[in-house]
């Protein structure tokens, strides 16, 4: 149900720092750890020895150290060392392309030799001094599909959110969705409307009056397996809304990197990259904590979710215009797994 010959985060850099870490991507576990010259590297979480969990061990010198009983493993999934005992002759573990990037620990859980580095999405405030960036990771017992979904349909945003980014214009403004290439774009745009609480702390931040009309805007792009960005913020009305003059807006783009865990399961990375005032440490903590409660929000509506379709699978889930975007992102993973699968089959947009 997610396609494997793809990037996934796996982790953040900070989560490996000092011992290894261990996480299951896609169903398989594994243990994700530093090697050899600081280079971050993933192994299948399983000794060759007694079948113990290496991410339950030690780094030392770059190498793997099981917890158990001393096995020394390289970052190729090869057995390196063993105290007293002579195990270079032991079958080796799966080993996994990582690359680290933009912030985040990336896997390549499918066929090695398709892992282009060139497929991980770009990231512009990820080296650019005139961006900001704010985030944080939640685990979530819920199919990654229902997370799609959610950032693809932002109209729940004025029932699930209504204290912070929830306001009435969002029925009244229809999304609109398309097809790019290999994203799927979702849009929508409210006119002379005044900004939700949020967006009246974010003119703040940027020196802007908060408490005027404003044209506000909603751009989510999902890029398969579990990549949404979505530009957002509001500008003072009649400016040009999304093209607005930097100085009269206050914008960004919400980051969304979704790794599954298992079929009920998830791993969300999360943030908002914003390019006003990115020198203003005080402002990406309070947009951070801000982001943070509502994607709380979220999390509590996502479970409760999963646990009624868990309760009731025989139920079909009805459909609606409005979930477009999300319809459009399922089409798209399902078409890569059954090509994966070696049977691809042509799934109509």
């Amino acid at each position: 149900m997610f396609p494997r010959n793809a990037w996934y985060v796996a982790c953040t850099p900070d989560e490996i720092e000092g011992k290894p870490l261990g996480r299951t991507i896609c169903g398989e576990p594994v243990a994700l750890y530093r090697a050899e010259g600081g280079i971050a590297a993933a192994v299948e979480d399983f000794c060759p020895h007694r079948g113990a969990p290496l991410s339950l061990g030690r780094v030392v010198d770059g190498k793997l150290v099981c917890g158990y009983h001393g096995l020394e493993m390289g970052c190729d999934g090869k057995a390196v060392a063993m105290p007293g005992q002579r195990v270079r002759g032991f079958p080796c573990i799966r080993s996994y392309p990582v690359v680290e990037r933009g912030g985040f620990v990336w896997i390549w859980p499918g066929d090695p030799t398709q892992a282009d580095p060139a497929r991980l999405p770009h990231m512009e405030w990820a080296d650019n001094p005139d961006w900001a960036f704010g985030g944080g990771r939640y685990y979530i017992r819920c199919d990654y599909r229902l997370m799609i979904d959610n950032l693809m349909d932002l109209t729940h945003e004025k029932y699930v959110h209504t204290d912070s980014i929830g306001q009435k214009e969002l029925d009244e403004a229809p999304p609109t969705t398309r097809v790019e290439g290999d994203t799927v774009i979702t849009r929508r745009y409210m006119e002379n409307i005044l900004p939700p609480p949020f967006w009246q702390a974010a003119l703040r931040g940027n020196r802007l009056a908060d408490d005027i009309p404003c044209d506000r805007w909603q751009i989510c792009r999902f890029t398969p397996p579990g990549q949404v960005l979505i530009d957002v913020g509001v500008a003072h009305a009649g400016q040009g809304g999304f093209d607005a003059d930097p100085a009269v807006k206050a914008g960004g783009t919400v980051v969304d990197f979704i790794t599954p865990e298992t079929e009920t399961t998830m791993w969300y990375f999360w943030g908002m990259a914003r390019n006003f005032q990115p020198q203003d440490a005080a402002l990406t903590a309070r947009i951070r904590e801000a982001q943070g409660k509502v994607f709380s929000e979220d999390l509590e509506m996502l479970e409760s979710q999963q646990r009624n379709l868990l309760r009731w699978p025989e139920r079909k889930l009805l459909s609606l215009n409005t979930d477009m975007g999300g319809i459009q992102a399922r089409r798209m993973l399902e078409r890569l797994v059954e090509l994966e699968r070696g049977t691809a089959v042509h799934i109509g947009a």
